[in-house]
């Protein structure tokens, strides 16, 4: 790994901003007047739609009964309500919206790539985010996973500035730092709730090279300063819930659908209509609903251990052989505007963008592989492992064989450069939640700005071995 640099170069920002701007607000001017809003985002829409008349998170049914609501997170619904109050309740205004966030998540990389590489090889990993097709041709989607993917670049972004206080010794910096770190944790975790555990871990590699005698207690300190305060932003929301939907929830209350859907003997990895236990037929809370399947989630796999992690492999693969979420939210808005050859055309596209950006990424980790003969062998050894499944059907072997080689690295990897680092966090926290729950192509697209951003490094690499 190479050692973390000055600032960034504040032209190439600029140039990654515009190019991703650009390129998004392109696919908005296409989108805006030939895709409304399908799948769940048909649901945050209307939520929205709710948020900025001044109704709150309530749900309307077909009855003309109101009921509060929370069972997806509220993050994304707010995001944009906000937005519908100002400009107007259309899908265009959610799209500009994406659209921005799109383009600060090619920033954030950047900048993070710039704390680890030459200029040239910075601007190439923002780039990278900034064309990404995938992440591109996702904007018009009215849905969570690319604001996701945005703050948490924006997150890891936000451990690197914690880092360039560091060699200072100023804990007040580091902890004010670390607060900020904290609170956009905290606003992704409203968006996806799961991104809590990004507020620990980001900190922990933030103050890894802290020396000293209490560095150990110095950076449990700010790890928990930063779970604290992406909990304080969470707080308000979850003493709603407490208050409203019968029953206490950090963010949302799907926790227990979505663990019993891929607690299906019959799974096939990926979503499917959830099969309601006997138990659970007669609940009607929402909160309540969502506890019983928990609970029968849980009987099942404590029954048949086996079973469940038999579906492991095909969660993964789900989630990580092939993306195609463009394509698919686009056909299903309008199948006339974006019919088969277009969702198949994103799809190729996009797939082949994702397995050279990973191809980048693995080459990267075997360039700078460890010095010590025995861990570099078995380093080399997985990275080619890897990249022989990035010519097969199941790629997500090589998005496992990223992690693995990556943690090979020990120490190197956690006091390295903040890029490499949280893209590893992230990748693995992500193989770890599909593997428990179940998967979708969309569920892997909040990986793709920092696996971009690390496969830009590469080019630092190469031309150093040159």
């Amino acid at each position: 790994m190479t050692s973390e640099r000055a600032a960034p170069r504040s032209r190439d920002t600029w140039i990654v901003l515009a190019v991703a701007l650009v390129a998004r607000l392109a696919v908005i001017a296409w989108a805006a007047s030939r895709f409304p809003e399908a799948a769940d985002g048909t649901f945050y829409h209307r939520i929205a739609e709710r948020v900025a008349a001044g109704l709150g998170y309530t749900w309307l049914w077909p009855d003309g009964v109101v009921t509060y609501a929370a069972h997806y997170p509220v993050g994304y619904p707010a995001l944009i309500g906000g937005a519908y109050a100002i400009f107007g309740a259309h899908p265009g205004v959610a799209m500009a919206v994406n659209g921005l966030l799109g383009a600060l998540a090619a920033v954030a990389v950047h900048r993070l790539a710039a704390r680890a590489a030459p200029p040239g090889p910075a601007l190439a990993a923002g780039l990278l985010v900034a064309l990404h097709p995938g992440l591109v041709a996702y904007t018009p989607a009215l849905m969570s996973e690319g604001v996701t993917a945005s703050l948490v670049a924006c997150a890891a972004w936000a451990a690197a500035w914690v880092r360039d206080a560091v060699p200072l010794g100023a804990r007040r910096t580091i902890a004010l730092r670390t607060a900020v770190l904290g609170i956009v944790v905290g606003l992704a975790t409203l968006v996806r709730p799961q991104s809590l555990v990004f507020a620990p871990l980001f900190a922990l590699i933030a103050v890894a090279p802290l020396t000293g005698p209490r560095a150990r207690a110095r950076t449990l300190g700010f790890a928990a300063l930063a779970t604290a305060l992406a909990l304080a932003v969470c707080a308000p929301w979850t003493i709603r819930n407490c208050e409203r939907m019968n029953r206490c929830a950090l963010v949302s209350v799907n926790g227990g659908w979505n663990l019993l859907i891929g607690a299906d003997p019959a799974s096939t990895g990926a979503w499917s209509p959830i099969k309601v236990p006997d138990a659970c037929r007669e609940v009607w809370d929402e909160a309540g609903k969502d506890a019983c399947f928990g609970r029968a989630a849980t009987l099942y796999i404590a029954e048949h251990p086996g079973a469940w992690l038999s579906l492991v492999p095909r969660k993964l693969a789900a989630t990580f052989d092939y993306c195609g979420a463009a394509g698919w939210y686009l056909h299903e808005s309008n199948g006339a505007a974006c019919g088969d050859r277009c969702k198949l055309g994103l799809g190729v596209a996009e797939t082949l963008y994702e397995r050279g950006v990973l191809a980048l990424s693995l080459v990267g980790l075997a360039l700078s592989a460890s010095a010590s003969r025995a861990r570099r062998i078995v380093t080399l050894a997985v990275v080619g492992l890897g990249l022989v499944f990035l010519f097969q059907v199941h790629a997500w072997v090589a998005y496992a064989a990223l992690v693995v080689a990556a943690l090979l690295g020990g120490r190197s990897l956690l006091r390295g450069p903040v890029l490499p680092a949280s893209a590893v966090t992230v990748l693995g926290l992500t193989l770890l939640t599909h593997a428990v729950f179940f998967g979708a192509g969309r569920y892997g697209l909040v990986t793709f700005p920092l696996i971009a951003g690390m496969a830009g490094l590469v080019f630092a690499r190469t031309k150093t071995r040159a």
